[in-house]
This record gives C-alpha cells, sequence and structure tokens, in this order.
C-alpha cells in the first residue's frame, strides 16, 4: 500500500518548517566556511511538502523494506538532506552532525554517501548519476512487485535534481529508459532554478526541459517552487499517472538571502555573517544558529512518524504472507544467496576439465551463466545492445518488456553509462545482483557509474568482452590496451581476466559472491583451449594468481600470464623446456585478489630469485610490481590495428618467441 497525504500535523506554519531547513543548512555551510547553501534554501519549500505529505518513511526504522526512496540528485546540496534527516529524527543524524558538518569522522560528508547515514539511499554528488541510479531503483520495485505482489512491494521513489543532473548526459540515457518502461512510480522534482556555477544557465544551455521529457514518454508539469499547494497539487497528479512524473519547480536559489537570493553567489560558498544576520531578519527567525523553535522541531518530528502506521501495517501483511515467499523475500532482498549453488559451479568445472571444450572466454561465460543463473533467481543480466556478442542471456533470462518485469534480462540499447548506473540503483534497492555487458574498449562510457559501484560496495558484475589485440579485425577504436590497467587502478574492484573455461567459471562465482564491491569480467572474443584439465573443487583463482605449471627440476624462469595469453605462456615454457631452461607459468587472473595473499604464498608464486617475464596482449603499465626491475613485459606499448587476430600478435611481438628470448637474455 502506498502512503496517503495528509494535512498540517501540528502548530508550526508550512513558512516556519521550510525556514527550519534553510537555517540549518546556511549556518551549517557558514561553520564549516564551506558547502552550497542556495540550493536546500530555494528547495526547502519543495521538501517540506514532500517529506510532510507524500514521502512514505518511518524515521525511527528507516530502512524498512517497503519505504519510499528519496534521492538527492543534486548532492552539492547535502545540507537539504541532512537538515531534513535531523528534523525528522533519524537516529544518525543528531544536531551534532548538522554542526560537524563536512568535517573529519563526520557522518554528514560534503555530499551524500550511501552507508555513512541510514538516510541516504545512494552516493550522490557527480551530477546525473542520482536520477540514473533513481531509475534502477524504480526498476526494481516493478520488477520485485512483479515477483512478490502488491501487498509486499508498493512504493515511490522520488529524485530532486538540478539543472546540472539534466545537463549530464547520463541524464537523457536514464531519462529515455524510464519512459520506456513506464516507470509511473518515478517522480522527480527539478530544482528549476535556473543558475549554474557559471551564472544564469542560459549562458550554456537553452533546451526546453518539459518537451525533452515529454518527448521521452514523460508526465510533465511546471509550478512555482515556493507555492506549497501548487507543488502538493502536481506530486498528488504525478501518483496518479503510468508514466514517470517531471515536475519543474522554479525556485529562487538562495531564497531569503537578501543580497545574493537568485545568484550564483549562493551556489558553492558560505553567505557570509553579515547576509545571514539579514537573512534572519528578512525572514522573520530570531533564533540563533542550531536552534529550532520547540513547535517547529514537534511539527518535524510528527512528520518523522508519520509513516509509522504504513510501517506497522506492511508488517503485518508481510506476517501473514505464506512462509516460502518470506523466506525467499528476505533472503533475496538481503543479499544472502541461495543454498547449494557453489555444486553448480563444480558440477560446471568437473565437466569443463573433462571435455576441454576450446570456447572464447566470452562463450565460456555464456555457460558459466547457463549454470549460475537457473539456482540464483536474483541474478538480473542485460546488454548495452551487444547481447549476441557479450553472451549475457541465458535461456532462463527472459526479457523485461513495458508490459511485464517478471522478466530477467535488460535490454540497455546503446547506454553503457546509463546501464551502469542503473544496475547501481538496483543493487542498493535490495532484491536483485544486476550484471550487464559491453565491450572492454567501452568501459570508458560506463566509468563513472562502475566508480560509483566501487564507492558505494556494490554488487555489481561487468561484463567486459572483446578484451585485447585479439578481437582482431574490428581494430584499434575497439582495442583495449590501457583500460585493464585503468580498471586495476579503481579501488575495491575486482577485475578478473581469465584464461579458459574452468577459470571462467572460477571467476563468475568469486563475482556473485563479492558482496563488498563491483567485478569486472575481461573475455575473450577468439577461441582458447582448457588449461585446467584437472578437477578441483578448489577455487584456484580465489587466490588472483596460482602457479598453473611448474618447472620441471629448479625453476629459472617464472612467466606471468592473463586470460588468452596463459596458453602463450605455456608454449613458451615448453620452448625453454626444449633449450634446458626449468620455467613456470603462473596464471594471474585476479591481481586484486593475489595482492591480499600473505607475502609467503606471494613469494612462492612469483618465483623469487628466478627471472620473471610477464606477457599480456594490452598495455605493460603495472607489471613491474611483479616482475621487478630486472624482468621483462611483453605486451602492447601503442594502440593497435585492423588485421586477423593472428597476425597482430605477430605483428606486435606478442608470441611465445619474444616470451623466451626475453628469458634466455636475462639469464645470461
Amino acid at each position: 500500500m502506498t502512503a496517503q497525504p495528509t494535512k498540517a500535523l501540528t502548530q508550526a506554519s508550512h513558512r516556519d518548517m521550510a525556514n527550519a531547513i534553510r537555517f540549518l543548512s546556511a549556518d551549517a555551510v557558514e561553520k564549516a566556511k564551506s558547502g552550497h547553501p542556495g540550493m536546500p534554501m530555494g528547495m526547502a519549500d519543495v521538501a517540506t511538502v514532500l517529506f510532510t505529505r507524500f514521502l512514505k518513511f518511518d524515521a525511527a526504522q528507516p530502512r524498512w523494506a517497503d519505504r519510499d526512496r528519496f534521492v538527492l540528485s543534486a548532492g552539492h546540496g547535502s545540507m537539504l538532506l541532512y537538515s531534513l534527516l535531523y528534523l525528522t529524527g533519524y537516529p544518525d543524524v543528531d544536531i551534532e552532525q548538522i554542526k560537524n558538518f563536512r568535517q573529519l569522522g563526520a557522518r554528514t560528508a560534503g555530499h551524500p554517501e550511501y552507508g555513512h547515514i541510514s538516510g541516504a539511499e545512494t552516493t550522490t554528488g557527480p551530477l546525473g548519476q542520482g536520477i540514473a541510479n533513481a531509475v534502477g531503483f524504480a526498476l526494481a520495485e516493478k520488477m520485485l512487485q512483479a515477483r512478490f505482489g502488491k501487498d509486499v512491494v508498493d512504493h515511490y521513489t522520488y529524485v530532486i535534481a538540478g539543472d546540472g543532473c539534466l545537463m549530464e548526459g547520463i541524464s537523457q540515457e536514464a531519462v529515455s529508459m524510464a519512459g520506456h518502461w513506464r516507470l509511473g512510480k518515478l517522480i522527480v522534482l527539478w530544482d528549476d532554478n535556473h543558475i549554474c556555477i557559471d551564472g544564469d544557465t542560459s549562458l550554456s544551455v537553452s533546451d526546453d526541459q518539459l518537451k525533452r521529457f515529454e518527448a521521452s514518454n514523460w508526465d510533465v508539469c511546471r509550478v512555482d517552487g515556493h507555492d506549497p499547494e501548487a507543488v502538493a497539487a502536481a506530486v498528488a497528479h504525478a501518483r496518479t499517472t503510468d508514466r514517470p512524473s517531471l515536475i519543474a519547480c522554479r525556485t529562487v536559489i538562495g531564497f531569503g538571502s537578501p543580497t545574493k537570493a537568485g545568484s550564483e553567489k549562493t551556489h558553492g560558498a558560505p553567505l557570509g555573517a553579515e547576509d545571514l544576520a539579514g537573512m534572519r531578519e528578512g525572514l522573520g527567525w530570531p533564533y540563533p544558529a542550531f536552534e529550532i523553535p520547540d513547535n517547529v522541531l514537534a511539527a518535524w518530528r510528527a512528520a518523522g512518524g508519520r509513516g509509522a502506521a504504513e510501517r506497522t501495517a506492511w508488517e503485518a501483511r508481510y506476517a501473514a504472507t505464506p512462509s516460502v515467499v518470506r523466506a525467499e523475500y528476505d533472503r533475496t532482498t538481503q543479499g544472502r544467496l541461495p543454498a547449494g549453488w557453489e555444486k553448480a559451479v563444480n558440477d560446471f568445472k568437473k565437466k569443463c576439465s573433462a571435455d576441454k571444450p576450446s570456447w572464447a572466454t566470452r562463450k565460456a561465460s555464456q555457460e558459466a551463466l547457463e549454470v549460475l543463473t537457473p539456482v540464483i533467481p536474483e541474478m538480473i543480466g542485460g546488454s548495452a545492445d551487444l547481447t549476441h556478442s557479450n553472451l549475457t542471456h541465458t535461456k532462463v533470462t527472459k526479457s523485461i518488456t513495458p508490459t511485464d518485469f517478471a522478466g530477467r534480462y535488460i535490454h540497455y540499447g546503446v547506454r553503457e553509462h546509463g546501464m551502469a548506473a542503473v544496475m547501481n540503483g538496483m543493487a542498493l534497492h535490495g532484491g536483485f545482483i544486476p550484471y550487464g555487458g559491453t565491450f572492454l574498449v567501452f568501459a570508458d562510457y560506463l566509468r563513472p557509474g562502475l566508480r560509483m559501484s566501487a564507492l558505494m560496495g556494490l554488487r555489481v558484475i561487468y561484463v567486459l568482452t572483446h578484451d585485447s589485440i585479439g578481437l582482431g579485425e574490428d581494430g584499434p577504436t575497439h582495442q583495449p590496451i590501457e583500460t585493464v590497467a585503468s580498471l586495476r587502478a579503481m579501488p575495491n574492484v575486482l577485475t578478473f581476466r581469465p584464461c579458459d573455461a574452468v577459470e571462467t567459471a572460477e571467476c563468475w562465482a568469486l563475482a556473485v559472491a563479492n558482496e563488498g564491491g563491483p567485478s569486472a569480467l575481461a573475455l575473450s572474443r577468439q577461441n582458447l583451449p582448457t588449461l585446467r584439465t584437472e578437477h578441483t573443487d578448489d577455487n584456484l583463482s580465489a587466490r588472483g594468481a596460482y602457479v598453473m605449471a611448474e618447472a620441471d627440476g629448479k625453476r629459472q624462469v617464472t612467466i606471468l600470464a592473463t586470460g588468452s595469453e596463459v596458453s602463450l605462456a605455456m608454449a613458451a615454457r615448453d620452448k625453454l623446456k626444449a633449450k634446458g631452461v626449468a620455467a613456470a607459468v603462473v596464471s594471474m587472473p585476479c591481481w586484486e585478489l593475489f595482492d591480499r595473499q600473505p607475502a609467503d604464498y606471494r613469494a612462492k608464486v612469483l618465483g623469487e630469485g628466478t627471472v620473471r617475464v610477464a606477457v599480456e596482449a594490452l598495455g605493460t603499465f603495472g607489471w613491474e610490481r611483479y616482475v621487478g626491475l630486472d624482468g621483462a613485459v611483453i605486451g602492447m606499448t601503442g594502440f593497435g590495428a585492423s588485421a586477423p587476430a593472428e597476425k597482430l600478435y605477430e605483428h606486435f611481438g606478442i608470441t611465445a618467441d619474444a616470451v623466451v628470448d626475453a628469458a634466455v637474455a636475462r639469464l645470461k
């Protein structure tokens, strides 16, 4: 059920309740000598209407499952959110947190951060990410409702977005998807204040945003953002449509400032003591900094408890739900994998070791997904219009459409950035493990979303195929050189580059189990031999690197490789053996996991005192940490070319003979 609008709560006027937001925000920024007071001051009226009349939440139980989601896409205005959370009584945002805004150790960071405070549904600040996350929230709500019913899942997603959010290109990707899917419970309140950092928005944009959204199948309207009844009427109408809604709220940035209202000067700097004093006089607010009069605070606290009845009613409905349904809902929304899923992976590994298929690792990934998706029903696949190249679709993942949300596969279109942000929103909402595919080189198109996955610690899986010059004829525009190194450089990302079907299955198992961050799987276009022909239930890839083939006799050379070059390394080992040189091959599917291993294990694998040669058909950056100053790296030092894969390997000198020559040269 959805919360119904309610009237005034206590003897405090709307004006006083909105002014409480304005002064908490302005005073906190003033004390911090840093921040963005203008947006909270301008949107205080809109936020007051939303939180006191419409938003379904219970401050005493801020994470209850069927709450409405509120996303502050314009994250620079974080004091709007923090003020609302303090005023409504969220336990983790007290007045000391407001006073310590932007200070080390405070939960009230410069931009809202997921996991720091219970009222931050997502981390925002990079403009456009929040509105795109919100599309993921709204999509997840419809999908979860299709699975568990309206008595269990029935909530709205509200967004406050600014001009910058709508200027960012990702917003168009998100807006287009939301309109296509007819996400009628997504309501965006646009802070239409005509101001950006440089000045009036007319300096840089002349779009008719309402026509833009309307063209993408949204319901649109425009209101005076300082008229609470007009705002309330617009929100009430938006809740009746079967399309997503944009409400353009015409506001004055820095509302109440006697000298800076309506100016970019209020956007990203404190108002100053003199201006604050004038603001207090002009708005009739005689209270000192951080003091809220009792009747105003009581009215806000009543708003914070308004959803308690809705919550308890939901809990009663949920308790009456069949136990098997509750068990599955709890399991998926809490992020727990089903019992026994590992057996499916091990059975698949065993079959691959026995059958020895020569699959491209993108094909091995598809085969692994055919095993995983039936036993982990919360896995939701997708691709940025490369389904038949990424091989991300399986027999059990039917497509999601605007009229059927029971499916498990999302056609994102050519929208890599939007795909990443929508997947983040789905992961944040809970109930699903999203994975999405594109070419590895186009990870650059989705990188800001992937970075947010890492920053928030979200289980989102990126399937990145066509992973090297081995993709061949499509040429240097599509051949990733520096991309994997850049992914490895990003904190809290597990970057996998498996060498065969067995390692691919192991890497998928690790990605699915990686609750604390995203995983990126770099997968080959070209076929590769199965190297792991002896089965073990042990996930060797979990160590990040391991000895694929030990030297015959005392080790003299250690060859390090990933992905498609591990088989090349094995050929080099045989050539060295023919020369009387004992070489070991180390497969390194995940540097990040290897770096977590104990020092003695790492030393044993790397072969201290041996000549080390690394080979990877990518850029060489980063390998020096493993081969040392005296080692060698065989790889790409520039961009690729258009030709068949085998010709490219020869042309760029990424061959078994090159590995042998580098090793022998260092033995002398």
